[in-house]
């Protein structure tokens, strides 16, 4: 694929609001290397604001755990066939597929007979679960692009090649809003301490986290009065029943979590930004019971947080499905509300996490791979 090339026509899919984000930001560069490029797929508003064409919207293709995607089997048929057809017409000359392993790995495969080089950018995390997957990237796509520090050498012990780029988290914005203006917008007091509540950027995770949630608020208001809390609501999700005294942040979720004290993050990507961040926090996540007993039967890691996985060790507490319970969640949270030994080697395992990152510039890094490479 050359930078000069006239009239170039990608094809583009994320499914989740993750990939919306990291698909705007791969597009914004790849404009500037070539300004011609146009791009059609499936993204979310933020891939739309850089000019990419949508066929199907985020806010209907995410979707987690085995019950939720067998209940919407029929739909993703749907849109694989749509898809499909759509290639077929714009005959694009590369294609970007953004995570979303389930969906773009099975198009990858019915694609490969049309012979438009395929890019794969955020790999699944094949090294968790369902390692036979690592070997569709390599057979059905032509390149693959990682954000995680471990996944290299990992893939390599396969013989397979793939290019790390750096984590996106290195390349984080400035926050457009101090303390004080953060505190002053929500009537919160700089003097008493700050509880960061992210319970899922997804509805299903609402639904199963957010009753948990209320109990944990109920209890610690009541050990601690001078407490504060604070929510990080993703867009299109709805909180139900939320405490008079929760606050609620939904137009920058990072600044929940730079400025609370301490917080409870379901498992996610948000947890590797809270810790660039440097918020100390107890990671939590429950599913269905069946997605759960699926995932046991599968998984090949003793962690469920990217933080514990890039350490290599336990630097945050998981408490994963039975497990997390109000009981447990509160006795985690309060070594870290104060100055405890806990709190610091936290945050000193955060710099050591921080430093694997890689350094910024990971788009355009990303984005000059996929324009200089040839096929």
């Amino acid at each position: 694929m050359s930078a000069n090339r006239a009239n170039q026509s990608i094809f583009i899919i994320a499914g989740e609001e993750s990939g919306d984000i990291h698909g705007a930001k791969l597009v914004h560069e790849i404009k500037k290397l070539n300004p011609s490029a146009k791009f059609i797929g499936h993204g979310g508003d933020k891939m739309k604001v850089v000019g990419v064409e949508i066929i199907e919207h985020i806010s209907n293709l995410s979707l987690v755990g085995f019950t939720e995607v067998v209940k919407h089997l029929p739909y993703i048929h749907r849109v694989m066939k749509n898809t499909l057809r759509q290639i077929k017409n714009t005959q694009p000359s590369r294609i970007i597929l953004i995570d979303y392993p389930g969906f773009n790995l099975n198009l990858a495969k019915k694609i490969q007979k049309l012979k438009i080089p395929i890019t794969y950018f955020i790999l699944p995390q094949v090294w968790a679960w369902k390692e036979s997957r690592a070997f569709k990237i390599k057979k059905f796509t032509n390149q693959a692009l990682s954000i995680i520090p471990f996944e290299k050498e990992w893939y390599n012990e396969r013989g397979i090649e793939i290019d790390f780029v750096g984590h996106p988290f290195v390349d984080m914005e400035k926050l457009q809003v101090n303390k004080e203006n953060f505190f002053s917008k929500h009537s919160l007091e700089t003097s008493k301490p700050l509880l960061t509540l992210l319970p899922g950027s997804r509805q299903q995770e609402i639904y199963r986290h957010w009753p948990i949630f209320q109990d944990v608020i109920n209890k610690l208001h009541g050990i601690f009065p001078s407490l504060q809390f604070i929510m990080g609501k993703a867009p299109d999700v709805i909180i139900p029943d939320v405490q008079k005294f929760v606050h609620i942040e939904k137009d920058d979720v990072r600044l929940a979590m730079a400025y609370g004290d301490a917080g409870f993050i379901a498992s996610g990507t948000a947890t590797l930004e809270a810790a660039v961040l440097g918020l100390p926090m107890v990671v939590c996540y429950k599913t269905s019971d069946i997605t759960y007993w699926i995932g046991k039967q599968l998984a090949k890691v003793e962690y469920l947080s990217l933080i514990n996985l890039i350490a290599k060790r336990k630097i945050v507490p998981e408490f994963i499905q039975h497990k997390m319970t109000p009981e447990t969640l509160v006795k985690a949270i309060i070594p870290l509300l104060s100055n405890t030994l806990e709190r610091k080697k936290m945050i000193d395992g955060y710099k050591q996490i921080t430093k694997e990152l890689g350094t910024p510039g990971v788009y355009l890094r990303a984005a000059k791979l996929i324009v200089e490479k040839s096929f």
